[in-house]
């Protein structure tokens, strides 16, 4: 292999260049807002010799970004909802501005092996499944082009012109892995054509969002290290790409390490002597005892609590006072230090051990609250664009303190806000017609995207079961009644395959008539198909 003949000047002038474009970049409108904490000199060192591909990806990203923005000066929003499907999606374009990729739905439908969302699938599942629709989607921007250039200029206002370039946002769950696995998942979803893609704060193998024992993030260094990656890919890529932080630290059981201070405030421990919690559970287990009930009794032995909490319980209240006000005079209170406050604060001991309850797998018990989802999001936003707090439940009064926390340090911040599919709203104490301008609400919060994850699950298996029962019933007549009928009598007609603008006969034709010589479009004169 011949060497590249390159002299060591021209190496570096071409370096210094290259530092210099990175710099601007990071320094103009649409990324000005993001702190890295590396510089360019390290990312054009990481750089290949030639630039990859990245530019349709930038140019959905740069489009989301001015949408959501306009949404933000506006009070409005966008509202989306999500499939793995590109005929649904062609379809989406005509009242949707984005278009969701969800995880869970890719591993129902994208997979060998479908399984519930525990984000157990190939790390480039979503990825694929992102091409597909973005492929799609141009398909469907060539075909529409080709037929209104068919047309003379002035007839063109009566013929369809939807944006099928919808932008992208997909979900890279918690990053399949290593660092370096991250890195490469957020490099297949830029040449993908992704506009923006959301990392969450879940532990890699541990993610439950229905039963057992609960859910498990992961520390919050980990977390900004995941964040990180995907960050510096993007630049490494120079791609304009979106990254969105989600938290999903709101209800969370568990976390998987007590390496960083700033979790140590939630972490929960024993504030009685009891046998460690995987001792018990593992004599319950021989005995035959229902495993739920035996760590519910061991919980209550344990007298579980926080650190504060264990403080609190047996200071008095001048002596919490002073306790609470030295933790205040520090950002974070490692437990170390907080031991030593106590104790010097606080005429009792205070026993608290954390160890005493972690599971079988070494995850400690935490407490969450919102303070402790505003921190993490916090410490989040200048690593990426938008921000987005999972919430179980929707709890107004945690929705309003979560966002107007975080608008108090990052007062134009662009929020995201996904609809659970078993959101009991009513339960939360909503109206109905709070329901009814619920999104509004929302919106004039800051969040300005959101999101109904699932609805091809819910939405489209409802569809299809309606359709299911009545072609079994009905045959041929209730087909003609209720589908075909409708369809080709809208006008415009419903997209299908009698619609040759949309399945793409008339693209099909102009391919072989440009082949034969033909001209398809003629100066002043609009050129028809024989069947137009």
């Amino acid at each position: 292999m011949p060497a590249l003949a390159i002299s060591l000047g021209d190496e570096q002038k071409a370096f210094d260049a290259e530092v210099v474009a990175i710099e601007k970049q990071w320094s103009s409108p649409r990324q000005a807002h993001l702190k890295r904490p590396y510089d360019a000199r390290t990312i054009a060192a990481l750089r290949n010799s030639v630039p990859l591909a990245s530019s349709l990806s930038s140019t959905q990203a740069v489009k989301l970004w001015n949408q959501l923005h306009e949404h933000r000066v506006n009070n409005t929003c966008e509202l989306t909802f999500g499939t793995t499907d590109p005929a649904t999606v062609s379809q989406m374009a005509k009242y949707q501005q984005t278009v969701y990729v969800s995880g869970a739905l890719c591993g129902f439908s994208e997979v060998a092996i479908p399984g519930m969302d525990h984000a157990d699938y190939p790390w480039d599942t979503v990825p694929k499944v992102v091409s597909k629709i973005f492929k799609s989607q141009l398909w469907h921007d060539q075909r529409q082009r080709q037929f209104r250039l068919r047309h003379l200029q002035e007839q063109r206002a009566e013929l369809e012109n939807w944006d099928y370039l919808a932008p992208i946002v997909a979900d890279g769950d918690m990053g399949f892995g290593s660092l370096t696995s991250t890195m490469k998942m957020a490099k297949e979803f830029v040449e993908a054509g992704v506009a923006m893609i959301h990392i969450d704060d879940l532990a890699i193998g541990m993610k439950k969002f229905t039963v057992g024992q609960g859910r498990t993030v992961v520390p919050t260094s980990e977390y900004l290290d995941r964040l990180t990656a995907v960050r510096m890919q993007f630049d490494i890529m120079g791609a304009e790409t979106l990254l969105l932080c989600r938290c999903d630290t709101d209800h969370s059981e568990f976390i998987t390490s007590v390496i960083d201070e700033r979790d140590h405030e939630y972490v929960i421990g024993a504030t009685n002597k009891v046998e460690p919690l995987k001792d018990f559970l593992k004599s319950a287990q021989v005995e035959g005892r229902d495993l739920k009930e035996a760590r519910n009794e061991w919980k209550d032995k344990a007298g579980l609590v926080t650190f504060d909490e264990a403080v609190k319980a047996v200071a008095s209240a001048d002596e919490y006072a002073a306790y609470a006000a030295e933790i205040a005079k520090q950002k974070f209170t490692s437990l170390p230090k907080r031991r030593e406050i106590a104790s010097s604060t606080v005429g009792k001991d205070v026993f608290f051990d954390w160890d005493t309850p972690r599971s079988s797998v070494g995850q400690y018990m935490f407490k969450s609250n919102v303070k402790a989802v505003v921190e993490r999001a916090l410490a989040a936003a200048p690593l990426g664009d938008v921000t987005w707090a999972r919430m179980d439940s929707p709890v107004w009064k945690d929705i309003v303190e979560f966002h107007t926390e975080i608008r108090k340090v990052y007062p134009e911040r662009l929020f995201a806000f996904g609809y659970t599919g078993d959101y009991d709203f009513n339960k939360a104490g909503f109206s109905n017609e709070q329901i009814k301008t619920l999104h509004l609400d929302l919106a004039k919060m800051g969040i300005v995207w959101q999101v109904q994850p699932i609805w091809s699950l819910q939405g489209l298996n409802m569809v299809t079961t309606d359709f299911s029962k009545l072609w079994s019933e009905e045959g041929i007549a209730g087909y003609l009644r209720t589908v075909q009928g409708p369809a080709l009598g809208r006008k415009p007609m419903t997209d299908g395959f009698e619609k040759l603008s949309w399945c793409g006969g008339y693209l099909a034709d102009a391919f072989f008539e440009t082949v034969a010589g033909e001209n398809i479009v003629e100066k002043g004169k609009a050129v028809y198909f024989k069947r137009h």
